[in-house]
């Protein structure tokens, strides 16, 4: 529950970056580059979490960075969630040849690096925020797929399901009537559970080069651009790096708190 209250209070931060930040996150100040945290800079303000090599307030990009990081994360979610669940219900319901193609397609997609993957989409449509959604919604769609075909299989074998057809149901309004509502829970999970995968994902990209492009604060972006300073200003990689760790063990813990919450089989546990 603790780990619900903190993901809304992350939403609530990315929502309400504009005013909780102090600073503008891309303002530079060469005057007040490497000021160590909660020390005073040349305009005589605090930087509690102190400023980068350019000046700029690590606090104020690190809370932007929250918003990229939720932005990205909940697209992509929501582009894998939608291609997973489309086709993990396919292959679960129709069976056969359709199965066969998802599946090794998913098998396919699972045995080829993703770094590879991102970088040869990146290198074609270029480095943008469409891109990074796309890229890492074309990654976690395997993990849909794979967790609803197996419900679906299930559910496909049930009585009602036949008794439906008998009466003349058709497929489509089985599936949205009677199969759906079934998986919903298991689609909140896996939703919650891929929303830290994406966060980490968009951060790693980031760090490479290959995600949010600068002057755009983002977590993975301020730790690649304090790796050279870790001796000197180390409060620039730091900051952001824990509380990208922060962000995706909670969210994580979220994840399985909702499993436990929406399984029946574990609520007595």
């Amino acid at each position: 529950m603790a780990g619900f209250a903190f993901v809304l209070a992350l939403g609530a931060v990315a929502v309400a970056a504009p005013w909780l930040a102090p600073h503008d996150p891309t303002r530079q100040s060469l005057r007040d580059r490497l000021t160590p945290p909660t020390r005073k800079a040349a305009d005589g303000r605090a930087r509690l979490l102190g400023t980068d090599h350019l000046g700029r307030d690590v606090f104020s990009r690190v809370i932007y960075g929250a918003r990229v990081s939720l932005v990205v994360g909940l697209a992509a979610v929501s582009v894998g969630g939608a291609l997973g669940t489309a086709l993990g219900i396919a292959a679960g319901y129709r069976g056969g040849l359709a199965d066969s193609v998802i599946m090794t397609l998913a098998d396919a997609q699972l045995a080829f690096p993703f770094i590879l993957l991102a970088i040869g989409i990146i290198a074609v449509l270029g480095p943008s925020f469409p891109t990074l959604i796309v890229v890492i919604g074309l990654s976690g769609w395997v993990t849909y797929a794979r967790i609803l075909r197996s419900q679906v299989l299930v559910l496909r074998a049930r009585e009602f399901v036949d008794a439906i057809h008998a009466l003349g149901g058709s497929v489509p309004r089985v599936i949205v009537r009677h199969i759906l509502p079934n998986v919903l829970s298991s689609l909140v999970v896996v939703a919650t559970l891929e929303l830290a995968r994406a966060i980490v994902l968009e951060a790693t990209l980031s760090f490479l080069g290959l995600g949010v492009q600068p002057p755009t604060p983002s977590w993975g972006g301020m730790i690649h651009e304090g790796r050279e300073y870790l001796d000197s200003a180390w409060w620039i990689s730091t900051f952001p790096g824990l509380v990208l760790m922060l962000a995706s063990l909670v969210v994580s813990r979220t994840g399985d708190w909702l499993r436990d919450l929406l399984d029946p089989t574990l609520r007595g546990e």
